[in-house]
């Protein structure tokens, strides 16, 4: 396959690029490099150091004789470049990553909520846009998010992938019909990505371009067999409030003896999935994409639930560092229950890497390996979800 990976120098999508690459599919990464001027913005870097994309595509065609291709272009900004691209390159399918993706940053400021929705709907909507001119057999496989189904509010209900059977009610009569599950997105993060659900069914209906869309669970570790072969294919390890994870957080923490910060009560159950399983997912959905004129394909991408204390204290266990609870800076129930789907992936082969003291230790030993880099001021999360109005109304007076 010709494979474009957009936003394929980030956390997700570096390892994505290298996986698809390792099994022979000519691929071509696609990113503006923002990630990077993100870390500049926030003054802290990756745990792990990352070199520069030119370094990390030259060892990969050094340690494999393989090419991976790059194009600089800001998906949300350069349709032209963009629609030219997808016209020349031809691609079987088309790996968009290229949104900002954490909901901390994503309410740091009404500047950050602007730009998250700016960038994140603009890139998918000129995508589409352009896939329709240009590409419009090619496959495009979206990373979504479980957090547009939202948490608990429909006690009892397995979260199905996607599409929910309902029956609507008005004016003395009804119907049974099937559409999405209803989104309750928690950040404006969470939000774009419900917007995108609303683009993907339109372009499908309207143009019957054939989209996947995988809402995936928070991701843990950072290392697949690819970034393993050589330091300079290194990925990402956040760990700061805004970008970090909770798990990879939890696990960076106890390898500096840093108490384990838990937000609020941590009976907030999420979703989750290995960074391994991630890479393995997308090739999966790939392989097998769906005819023109079919439905959006929606896939839950997550193999295990937990809730956060529960997590916290099987980390404090096996390494003897206390757990820390914090003030939720999150507008969110204190508690939740969730029963995920996921029988999509399961279905097309996907053999779940399911959590383990083994691939916890591997997590603490990169982060021991590169401890000297952390900065403890950035390990709380600083964003809050509901403004501290007065507070911010004297500041802006002040400026």
């Amino acid at each position: 396959m010709r494979v474009l990976v957009l936003g394929g120098d980030g956390f997700c999508g570096w390892p994505t690029a290298l996986h698809f690459s390792a099994r022979g599919h000519e691929v071509v990464i696609v990113d503006n490099l923002v990630r990077r001027a993100t870390d500049g913005e926030l003054g802290v870097q990756s745990l792990t150091p990352i070199r520069s994309l030119d370094e990390r595509l030259d060892a990969w065609r050094e340690l494999t004789g393989r090419e991976i291709e790059f194009r600089n272009l800001n998906v949300a900004r350069d349709y032209e470049a963009l629609e030219e691209l997808l016209r020349t390159e031809r691609p079987d399918a088309v790996v968009h990553f290229a949104e900002q993706r954490a909901a901390p940053y994503s309410m740091k400021s009404r500047h950050h909520k602007r730009y998250t929705v700016d960038n994140n709907v603009n890139a998918t909507n000129n995508l589409l846009c352009a896939m329709v001119e240009a590409a419009p057999d090619a496959h495009l496989l979206h990373l979504g998010t479980m957090g547009v189904y939202g948490y608990g509010k429909a006690r009892g209900l397995r979260v199905p992938e996607g599409y929910v059977e309902a029956t609507l009610r008005s004016g003395g009569a009804e119907a049974d019909i099937e559409m999405l599950y209803p989104p309750d997105p928690g950040s404006i993060y969470h939000m774009t990505k419900c917007l995108d659900q609303q683009l993907f069914q339109f372009y499908a209906k309207n143009d019957g371009l054939k989209i996947t869309d995988l809402h995936q669970g928070i991701v843990w570790g950072t290392s697949t067999p690819e970034t393993d072969m050589d330091e300079r294919l290194i990925n990402r390890f956040d760990y700061d409030g805004d970008y970090g994870t909770v798990l990879n957080r939890f696990l960076m923490q106890a390898a500096i003896g840093h108490p384990l910060t838990v937000h609020g009560t941590g009976g907030q159950t999420r979703a989750f999935i290995h960074i391994r399983d991630t890479v393995r997912c997308i090739e999966l959905a790939a392989l097998s994409p769906p005819k023109r004129g079919d439905r959006v394909r929606i896939m839950n991408q997550m193999t295990e639930c937990h809730r956060v204390r529960d997590l916290a204290a099987l980390v404090s266990t096996r390494t003897g560092v206390p757990v820390e609870h914090l003030d939720n800076p999150r507008k969110e129930a204190p508690e939740n229950d969730l029963d995920v789907e996921n029988a999509g992936l399961i279905g097309l082969g996907l053999n779940p890497t399911f959590l383990s003291e083994g691939l916890m230790h591997e997590v603490i030993a990169v982060a021991q390996r590169y401890a000297d880099r952390c900065d403890r001021n950035r390990i709380v999360c600083t964003s809050r979800w509901v403004q501290d109005v007065a507070g911010a109304a004297a500041q802006q007076a002040a400026e």
